[in-house]
C-alpha cells in the first residue's frame, strides 16, 4: 500500500482528540507568515530564496546561505513544523536538533537544485502542484479542509507545502531538459530486460521503497551514516517511511515516497539483495552501505514466482484460534458524548489503525498520541471476551486490527499480535511499456544524481557559526 506523507495522519488525530477530550486551543496563525510576490499565471513561483541585502532589509535572521541565496530561519522553522505534522513524531529536544539539522541539508540541496531550475528557465504549472496535493488527499482519504485545518493547527503556512512540492516538479524537469533526450531506451533493451525477467520469473519478486543518502567523499562517511542512523530512529518512533523518504531521500524515487517498484530476487548490488530475500513485507532494514552511499529498504510486499503453488483461501489453517495475543488501543470518550464527538473520534481511530501493522513498537507509538491508551491484554481467551470485541475480531485475521468500535469506555481497536502470515501472490511479467519506462527512470536516476553530485562539489554554502562574509567554495555536503 503506497503512503504518501500525509498518510502520517495520527498527527492530526492527537491534535484533534486533545481538542475534543481536553478542549485545547487552536493556536493563532503565524504573525510572521510571508506573502508571495504576483507570479505570472498558472506557474508556482520557484522559491529561491532572498539575497542576502534583501534578507537583511527585511529583518530576517539566516539559516544559511547558498549561493548569495539566504534560507531564513522562518523557512526552516515552517519545514520543520511540516515534517513534526505530517509525521506523526513528537520529538524529544535532542531528536528535535536532529530534525532539525536533517531539514536544513534538504533545504540546502533543495535551493541549488531549484537555482539550476531557475538557470535553465524552468517553470512549474500550479495545476501540477494541485494534482500531487490531491493525489496525496486522495491517497489518504482526507479533504483540502481537512489538510487546511491540520496545516493551521500546527502552523504550517500551505506555502511551505506547495514549495516543497512545486522543488521537487523543478527539479525533476531540470534533470529531463538536461538528460532526457540523452537517454534513449532501444527496443533491444526492452527485449533484454524481458528475456531477463522471463529468466528470473521463477524467483522471488519485491516491491521495494528506499531512501538513499550520498557519500560524495570518503570524510562523509561517518555523517551520512549518523544522519541514516537517526532517519532509522524517527521510523521506529513512529514515522512514516515515505514521510521520511520524501523528506530526505536523495534518489528521484523520493517524491513518490521512495518507491522502487519491482525488484527481482538479485536484481539489486549483493549486500542490499542479501537483506531483502531475509526481510518480510512491512519491515525497515538497518542503514546499508552500497554502491554510492547509504541505503535504507522497505519492503511493501513480495510476489513468489510465477511457478509457485498459492494457496487459496480455502487452505488457510486455524485463522480463527481460541487463545490469541492481544493489544488494546482505547479513544476515551467524554461523559454524554454527542454523536458529533462520536463520529470523530471513530475517525481519529480509522486513522490510527491505519498505520498499525503489528504489536512490536506499538505501545512507543501510542505514546506519543496525546489521549489515547494503550494496554497489552496478553494472551486472551477469545470465548472470556465481551460481544463487542468478540464480533470485531471475527473479522480479522493474523497481525491485523480490528475496525473501530464503540464500547462503554470509548472507541477501541484490537490488535492481534500474532504473526501475520504472508499473503502470498504469483509474478506476472510487466508489459513491455512498463519495462521501458522502467529502464529511462533507472539511467535518468543515474544521471539525477550525478547532477547533484557536480552542483554540491561547485556550492558555496556558509552557516551562521562559520560567519557570513565572502563566500569560500565548500562541498554543500560537508556542511
Amino acid at each position: 500500500m503506497t503512503r504518501y506523507f500525509l498518510a502520517a495522519f495520527f498527527g492530526v488525530a492527537a491534535l484533534t482528540l486533545s481538542a475534543v477530550s481536553i478542549g485545547a486551543k487552536e493556536a493563532p496563525a503565524s504573525a510572521t507568515t510571508k506573502t508571495s510576490a504576483p507570479v505570472k499565471p498558472g506557474t508556482e513561483p520557484l522559491d529561491v530564496g532572498e539575497t542576502t541585502e534583501q534578507a537583511a532589509q527585511n529583518g530576517d535572521s539566516v539559516a544559511a546561505i547558498v549561493n548569495d541565496t539566504v534560507i531564513s530561519d522562518y523557512d526552516l522553522r515552517q519545514r520543520v513544523a511540516l515534517f513534526v505534522a505530517t509525521s506523526g513524531v513528537r520529538p524529544s529536544a535532542d531528536a528535535m536538533k536532529q530534525i532539525r539539522s536533517q531539514v536544513l541539508k534538504q533545504l540546502e540541496t533543495e535551493r541549488l537544485q531549484l537555482l539550476e531550475a531557475q538557470k535553465n528557465n524552468v517553470s512549474v504549472s500550479a495545476a501540477d502542484v494541485d494534482k500531487s496535493i490531491d493525489n496525496i488527499l486522495k491517497d489518504n482519504h482526507l479533504t483540502k479542509e481537512q489538510l487546511n485545518a491540520m496545516m493551521s493547527r500546527n502552523g504550517v503556512h500551505i506555502s511551505t507545502l506547495r514549495a516543497q512540492i512545486a522543488a521537487q516538479i523543478a527539479w525533476s524537469k531540470a534533470v529531463q531538459g538536461q538528460y532526457g533526450d540523452r537517454v534513449n531506451v532501444s527496443a533491444a533493451d526492452v527485449d533484454d530486460e524481458m528475456q531477463r525477467l522471463a529468466e528470473g520469473k521463477n524467483k522471488p519478486h519485491f516491491y521495494v521503497a528506499e531512501i538513499f543518502q550520498a557519500v560524495d567523499n570518503p570524510e562523509d562517511d561517518a555523517r551520512v551514516r549518523k544522519s541514516m542512523d537517526d532517519l532509522e530512529v524517527q521510523m521506529k518512533s513512529g514515522a512514516p517511511f515515505a514521510t521520511v523518504a520524501r523528506q530526505f531521500s536523495q534518489n528521484p524515487t523520493a517524491a513518490a515516497g521512495g518507491d522502487l517498484g519491482v525488484v527481482i530476487e538479485g536484481q539489486l548490488p549483493k549486500e542490499l539483495n542479501d537483506a531483502l530475500i531475509k526481510m518480510r513485507p512491512g519491515v525497515v532494514t538497518d542503514p546499508i552501505k552500497s554502491v554510492g552511499g547509504y541505503y535504507i529498504l522497505y519492503l511493501r510486499g513480495r510476489q513468489e514466482g510465477a511457478d509457485a503453488k498459492i494457496p487459496d483461501a480455502g487452505e488457510k489453517v486455524n485463522a480463527h484460534p481460541d487463545t490469541l495475543p492481544l493489544a488494546r488501543v482505547l479513544l476515551p470518550l467524554p461523559p454524554k458524548a454527542t454523536k458529533d464527538v462520536v463520529m470523530k473520534v471513530a475517525q481519529m481511530a480509522a486513522a490510527i489503525r491505519t498505520h498499525i501493522e503489528t504489536c512490536d513498537g506499538l505501545p512507543e507509538f501510542i505514546h506519543q498520541i496525546k489521549g489515547v491508551v494503550y494496554m497489552n491484554l496478553g494472551n486472551m481467551r477469545v470465548a472470556d471476551l465481551s460481544p463487542e470485541i468478540q464480533h470485531a475480531l471475527a473479522q480479522t485475521e493474523s497481525g491485523e486490527t480490528t475496525l473501530p468500535f464503540e464500547s462503554a469506555a470509548g472507541v477501541e481497536l484490537i490488535v492481534r499480535c500474532d504473526k501475520a502470515q504472508p499473503k502470498l501472490t504469483a509474478f506476472h511479467v510487466p508489459s513491455r511499456d512498463e519495462i521501458e519506462q522502467q529502464i529511462f527512470e533507472e539511467r535518468i536516476g543515474v544521471l539525477s544524481r550525478e547532477y547533484m553530485r557536480d552542483l554540491r562539489r561547485n556550492a558555496d554554502i556558509e552557516l551562521p557559526g562559520e560567519g557570513f562574509g565572502a563566500h569560500k567554495n565548500t562541498n554543500a555536503e560537508n556542511q
